[in-house]
């Protein structure tokens, strides 16, 4: 039994999942600090104890964010073509943002579409990122390119933000609502349309 005035033990790591899900559903700026310890099941005290301010248990999240559902770009960057690379990213991308047991959308996309003035650190945080997640596409295409599986007119940097820019498009229609079929065909679509960067 805990001493009087002593803070009741809990699991971190299923708070920062609960948490998790919080500001991907509200955003940061949505979310407020007591939707968080509210869903934690803690008091304002413990959460500033074991994980800091809001901003910081932000980027905890966002931690945990990147080893888990957005772990999907490290898997796309195995595939042994850049065709097979941008096709999983594309649609595995389409059937994540269509789960039915996941908040909608992308959350480091959803996270600071909201953000004012005060939460400039965070828009900052999640340019930031976005930027990596890019710059790794980029130069996994550049291999691509140097290893000739893509062809020498390609452009590896305007590809992989062309993918991004497809990406974070169906983040936003996801959040919207949209369907795993219309996620599906905006990604083929998409597809279709970068034949020729293959060399088909």
């Amino acid at each position: 039994m805990a001493s009087p005035g002593r803070p009741r033990s809990f699991d971190k790591d299923k708070a920062l999942d609960t948490a998790l899900r919080v500001f991907w559903r509200k955003g940061y700026e949505g979310t407020s600090v007591a939707d968080l310890t509210s869903a934690m099941g803690i008091e304002k005290p413990s959460m500033y104890a074991a994980f800091g301010d809001k901003a910081q248990l932000f980027r905890r999240v966002l931690d945990r964010y990147q080893k888990g559902p957005a772990n999907l770009m490290s898997a796309a960057l195995q595939e042994p073509t850049a065709r097979r690379v941008i096709g999983r990213l594309m649609r595995a991308s389409a059937d994540a943002g269509s789960d039915p047991d996941t908040p909608r959308g992308c959350l480091y996309v959803q996270g600071a579409l909201a953000c004012g003035n005060d939460a400039d650190c965070i828009r900052t945080e999640l340019i930031s990122r976005r930027a990596a997640g890019e710059a790794a596409l980029r130069k996994r295409l550049q291999r691509a390119k140097k290893e000739g599986d893509l062809p020498r007119k390609s452009d590896p940097s305007g590809l992989a933000r062309y993918t991004m820019a497809v990406l974070h498009g169906m983040s936003v229609r996801s959040s919207a609502g949209a369907s795993r079929k219309e996620l599906r065909g905006i990604a083929e679509t998409a597809l279709r349309g970068l034949q020729s960067e293959f060399g088909a």
